[in-house]
């Protein structure tokens, strides 16, 4: 392709709306261009990208034995309705109505229409296992969109759906589905980690996150080296050892100090003197019945709120001043003498700790020398708190590490869920009607895009894997004017696409200066630069743009170079 019969957009400024490397570079290099808020137009050098992620897909997805297909975006509102995900999903579902008034979505994933149409069409277990997949537009009405393609509202995603006949089935198919997916991630040239994941809106009994590793991740992954234990920051599991007290009772009475408008852990900390680990952090909520809960924690750590409403079983809010209606002093709250109508749940940070500091219950006062084995009874004690560095794995009690992640496919265990909702049933070898049971499998094929130029870039630009490089080698000729160098360019060029190498021919009449900053922004894996040396010796510079070195090669040993390399 010759540059100048292509349509390559690029920039040499920062775009202002940009607020991450991969949503910068995107719209630098030409790749896409801003419709609406979380909406994006693919240009050539884009769409080309996507295509080359898309093969990959599809070629592990045909491997695994799936079979594609291609569903509607847009989708009946009563299916949702049978499932009440009409009314669960929230405002991300972009609802609208047809001119009879019925009620329609735009898909923003698609197990109610796959399990209709696998309810209607497959009927016997001899029909089973079966999994269909499709690469599809999706859409959720994000509240606010971010980070280019990583948080858009229209997304394209590869999701599959497996229908078997027992729980063995489903086993082997999320088995499959897991070896796929890893294979497709490793075929890009990405590194990344496996994790154990909550199944969230989509539901069913387990489920996996597949995280590329990246700086601006918008997920901390906690894993451990020694054992392979890994899982995203809010389904962690982890043993605390970070604390040295003995289990002995404090030898120090409790005594309170006046602590004049101090309210956060850090002013109290930097106004004792102690390290935030040595403070109680102590967090107000309550239920929709109006039951009040004192959650207990050290100073360092942050509360998970959905572990409380787990073990309670409720839906929690925290208490700020509209809603303290017993009127308690937020910001100076501690567990000893709590007001009785109060439930104190405590994380094991604090368990059997001494000589801490925790609210005195009473306006701008702190109590000193708190011995939680011996001053505060708990009614739960548990993990509430998300891990931090020093934690020890759950599993095999090493240290724990941390690193940021872009999610870029989930995995789940449905079982019967849909199935029995939608009435899709099938005849066992009994002869009786029984439920699927089910697997969903999504995989971004925009994200996949987004999360490799997060991986994959330095600061002259992206820098592609070579598995969905626009163009493995790009030729710059100096200057066009020169007709041995444009001569030069235009043979090697030829030589190139017929063996077909694809190429890109920067055969612009502009400054050899803006030419190697356009190859370095686009990524492209090889400069093969027509030049001085070609003009002094006969010599071509070929640049691996990875690597960043230059070697030196004869005329004809260009095409030899670029198929060995």
């Amino acid at each position: 392709m010759r540059f100048t019969n292509n349509f390559i957009p690029t920039l040499k400024e920062e775009p202002s709306e940009s607020e991450i490397i991969s949503h910068s570079l995107s719209i630098r290099a030409g790749l896409i261009r801003k419709v609406a808020s979380g909406i994006y137009s693919f240009l050539p050098i884009g769409f080309k990208i996507l295509k080359k992620i898309e093969n990959i897909i599809r070629e592990e997805m045909d491997n695994a034995g799936a079979l594609e297909v291609l569903m509607p975006v847009i989708q009946p509102g009563e299916l949702w309705q049978k499932t009440n995900r009409w009314y669960e999903y929230g405002p991300e579902m972009f609802k609208i109505a047809d001119r009879n008034k019925r009620d329609f979505c735009l898909g923003p994933t698609h197990e109610e229409l796959f399990t209709t149409i696998a309810g209607f069409e497959l009927n016997s277990y001899k029909d089973l296992p079966i999994n269909l997949y499709q690469i599809q537009v999706k859409f959720r009405d994000e509240i606010r969109p971010r980070y280019g393609l990583l948080r858009a509202r229209e997304f394209i995603m590869k999701d599959a759906y497996s229908f078997g006949a027992s729980q063995k089935q489903l086993d082997d198919d999320y088995k499959s589905m897991f070896e796929a997916y890893c294979k497709i991630i490793e075929r890009i040239g990405l590194r990344y980690k496996i994790v154990e994941a909550d199944t969230g809106l989509i539901g069913g009994s387990s489920s996996h996150e597949f995280m590329v590793l990246a700086e601006n991740g918008e997920e901390t992954i906690v894993y451990c080296d020694a054992c392979g234990y890994a899982a995203n920051m809010d389904n962690a599991g982890f043993e605390i050892n970070a604390y040295k007290d003995d289990n002995t009772k404090s030898e120090k009475e409790l005594i309170e100090v006046h602590t004049p408008d101090i309210k956060t852990i850090e002013e109290l900390a930097d106004f004792l003197k102690v390290k935030n680990s040595s403070i109680i952090k102590t967090i107000l909520l309550k239920d929709d019945d109006n039951n009040f809960y004192a959650a207990v924690l050290s100073g360092e750590r942050f509360l998970d709120i959905s572990k409380i409403e787990k073990l309670l079983n409720k839906n929690l809010e925290f208490i700020n001043e509209q809603n303290n209606i017993l009127k308690l002093p937020v910001g100076f709250v501690g567990p000893v003498n709590m007001d009785k109508r109060v439930s104190i749940i405590a994380d094991y940070s604090v368990f059997e700790r001494k000589d801490m500091i925790a609210g005195a219950n009473r306006e701008n006062y702190h109590i000193i020398n708190v011995d939680s084995f011996r001053d505060f009874k708990a009614d739960n004690w548990g993990y509430f708190s998300f891990p931090i560095k020093g934690d020890l794995c759950p599993k095999c009690k090493n240290i724990l590490n941390f690193e940021k992640g872009i999610e870029v496919g989930h995995i789940f265990k449905l079982g019967t869920k849909y199935s029995e909702k939608l009435n899709a049933r099938f005849l066992d070898i009994n002869g009786n009607l029984k439920p699927f049971v089910m697997g969903c499998y999504g995989i971004g094929v925009t994200r996949l895009l987004a999360a490799t130029i997060e991986q994959c870039n330095d600061d002259k630009g992206i820098i592609w894997p070579e598995s969905i490089t626009p163009f493995k080698a790009v030729i710059i000729v100096t200057n066009m004017t020169d007709e041995k160098l444009k001569n030069a360019g235009e043979e090697i060029y030829n030589n190139l696409i017929s063996s077909k190498i694809e190429t890109l021919f920067d055969d612009r009449e502009i400054s050899a200066g803006i030419k190697f900053k356009d190859a370095d922004l686009l990524g492209i894996p090889f400069k093969v630069i027509v030049g001085r040396k070609y003009l002094q010796n006969d010599i071509i510079e070929i640049e691996n743009r990875s690597a960043s070195f230059k070697t030196d090669a004869r005329f004809t040993e260009v095409l030899t170079y670029l198929k060995e390399n």
